[in-house]
């Protein structure tokens, strides 16, 4: 038999109750002393503690309220199946017969007072200001949109806040950089939003136009947006185009009031007079007092945190209350979600020539517009990262600009991009590289130089390559069946490091598709990311090398010890006897019958070869360790042997 003991004090009256819980394997019973009516304020907020103290020592207490009148009423489950209930000055000791009597009298006198006053209270308690924005769920997180005319410093404020340089920045008065709208997570001080990039606007724009469009992309974005920031550039004072940015701005977002952040100020330190004449000025546009600053150096990121605190704090603490409260009501009517951790999330690239549909592959597998399309090639200019579920797994897809090969001739923006693409090739698991498939019909090739550059480098950084042909709506007839069947042997011509490249032919415009791409992509990820065991192996490598067929048999080789030692690509170690080593073709050929047997087509292999040499004086355990610290020394070189 155990016990636990639990006392409540009063501060007023002095009076002191104490009460034995025994548990038993048939009921349990309780014996105390007199109890004081007026329970102490304290006790119900401590109460929480007594309970789990009770459950610490092998109780468990459920339905447990507190009110002014009555201590606590709960059942005790776990090795006992009696009730114990202490309301005024009275002590009840029931057993399990009566047990549901005393439970409706003790939800009677509770559910009244203490559940509406435990409840609001615990919820105050826990989402008051200020709010640990740290601890808070990304999803959650509130929205700031930044928006402006063109070249006012936007995209550098976003890289300011995210702290990296994700957005293109280029000195361009007479074009825009920025054409999609870019989302990240800004870090400003212990403050934590999401923050969009916006394209500059032009509201003057022909119909029909790249600023038009661009501006009616922004518009939709700033329809589910929170809060925003409204720059404008210090240095030309309050130009006429930010007027009629500021009656946009009102007419598509009445609701919501902007921060205005005057840009620039740093050439503007020395003298006074022209800063302070912009701020008399920039109260013409009625949002209130304007804040000095420069993206580019971080000056007034001080007074913009200043600005921002008080209304992301108002909406994080009223957004986190309704969700605790609709949380609680989910977990008592349905139960807690499970997550299955197992599936990792998944980083996907889409690369290819300008205009072959990569922006609208985007749209459609999203099933929204996210990025600007259109005919013009070279749209996209900013690598666009998004990120979306499919069949319970978390997929970040970034949508680059056309790879292009970069000479001299190509500045500014199209060499920025260029290299920012090569960096998401570099970071993604799985390229998807699309094709046109009326240029194949009408060129009767399949892949350019360009394009044979883009899926060698993918193959080379032993990424998963999925090919895509679009368009596959504008091919009529017999073209149909002659792309499909050259495609794919054109692709294996070209790139033999790789055999069984998945091949999907779609069409982004009309929708076709949509599901073969990403049940195609998960599987290549899949397999990108297989491990097989030593032991599975060893026993794969006696079939293998007894059902080939070699040419002396003084010249097969000895393979002691076969192992993959990385996974994401798979890497393998063939430990090799004596002075001999694998040739080209006895890699080839470990290599062909690792993909037929283990179904790894469609991804590169890597197979590195370690000799073992005879250990006379010691165990063969230490040459065995001495290689695989040579296998550690040697995993980072990518493009040793692939396969």
């Amino acid at each position: 038999m155990s016990s636990s003991c639990f006392r409540v004090i009063s501060a007023r009256s002095r009076h002191v109750g104490v009460g034995l819980l025994h548990r038993s394997s048939g009921s349990s019973t309780i014996l105390s002393h007199h109890v004081n009516h007026s329970t102490p304020n304290f006790y119900k907020h401590r109460h929480p503690l007594l309970l789990g103290s009770l459950s610490n020592r092998g109780w468990k207490c459920t339905e447990g309220l507190v009110s002014s009148l009555h201590i606590s009423c709960g059942r005790l489950i776990q090795g006992t199946r009696g009730f114990c209930l202490l309301v005024e000055n009275k002590v009840s000791s029931v057993d399990s017969g009566s047990r549901n009597d005393v439970n409706r009298n003790c939800e009677e006198k509770c559910s009244v007072d203490s559940e509406d006053t435990v409840n609001a209270k615990t919820v105050k308690s826990l989402y008051k200001k200020p709010v640990d924005f740290t601890e808070v769920d990304i999803n959650m997180l509130p929205t700031v949109l930044i928006i402006g005319r063109p070249n006012v410093g936007k995209s550098a404020l976003f890289n300011r806040l995210i702290r990296r340089r994700e957005a293109l920045v280029y000195n361009t008065p007479d074009d825009h950089v920025t054409r999609d709208i870019r989302e990240g997570i800004a870090k400003l001080g212990d403050l934590r939003f999401k923050v969009l990039d916006s394209a500059g606007l032009e509201t003057e724009a022909t119909s029909g136009s790249i600023l038009s469009r661009t501006t009616g992309m922004t518009a939709k974005v700033l329809a589910r947006t929170q809060f925003a920031i409204f720059m404008i550039d210090v240095r030309s004072g309050l130009h006429p185009l930010d007027m009629e940015v500021g009656k946009w701005f009102r007419k598509h977002a009445p609701r919501v009031k902007p921060v205005i952040a005057m840009n620039k100020c740093e050439s503007l330190q020395g003298g006074t007079g022209s800063l302070a004449e912009t701020v008399v000025e920039v109260y013409k546009l009625g949002f209130g007092e304007p804040i000095a600053m420069s993206a580019e150096t971080g000056l007034g990121m001080t007074e913009l945190y200043e600005a921002l605190r008080p209304s992301l704090e108002d909406y994080m603490a009223q957004v986190l209350n309704d969700s605790s409260t609709q949380d609680k009501c989910s977990s008592e009517d349905n139960g807690s979600c499970e997550v299955d951790e197992s599936k990792l999330p998944l980083q996907l690239a889409i690369v290819g020539r300008p205009n072959v549909g990569k922006s609208t592959l985007l749209n459609t597998l999203l099933q929204e517009d996210r990025v600007l399309v259109g005919p013009e090639a070279g749209l996209t200019r900013d690598s666009v990262r998004v990120q979306f579920q499919f069949s319970g797994r978390t997929i970040y897809l970034v949508d680059t600009a056309g790879w292009l090969q970069r000479s001299d001739r190509e500045k500014g923006p199209a060499s920025l991009s260029i290299m920012q693409s090569r960096k998401n090739l570099m970071r993604a698991h799985v390229v998807a590289l699309v094709l046109d498939a009326e240029e194949i019909a009408n060129a009767r090739r399949s892949m350019t130089h360009a394009e044979v550059v883009i899926a060698r480098r993918a193959v080379e950084e032993g990424r998963g390559l999925v090919v895509i042909v679009n368009k596959m709506d504008l091919l009529k007839g017999k073209q149909n069946e002659k792309v499909m069947e050259a495609v794919p042997q054109e692709i294996q011509t070209v790139i033999p490091q790789v055999t069984d490249i998945p091949v999907v032919f779609i069409s982004a415009l009309e929708g076709r598709g949509r599901i073969a791409v990403m049940h195609q992509v998960t599987d290549t990820y899949e397999k990108w990311c297989s491990r097989l065991s030593t032991a599975r192996l060893n026993r794969w490598l006696l079939k293998v090398m007894s059902r080939h067929s070699w040419k002396d048999q003084a010249a097969q080789p000895k393979i002691k010890y076969f192992t993959q030692v990385k996974a994401r690509p798979p890497t393998f170690v063939a430990f090799v006897s004596g002075k001999t080593h694998l040739s080209d073709t006895d890699l080839r050929f470990l290599t062909r019958s690792l993909k037929e047997d283990f179904d790894l087509g469609g991804i590169p292999i890597r197979i590195m070869q370690r000799t073992v040499t005879r250990n006379y004086g010691g165990s063969s355990g230490k040459s065995f360790q001495n290689a695989f610290k040579n296998v550690g020394r040697t995993l980072s070189d990518k493009r040793r042997v692939i396969a």
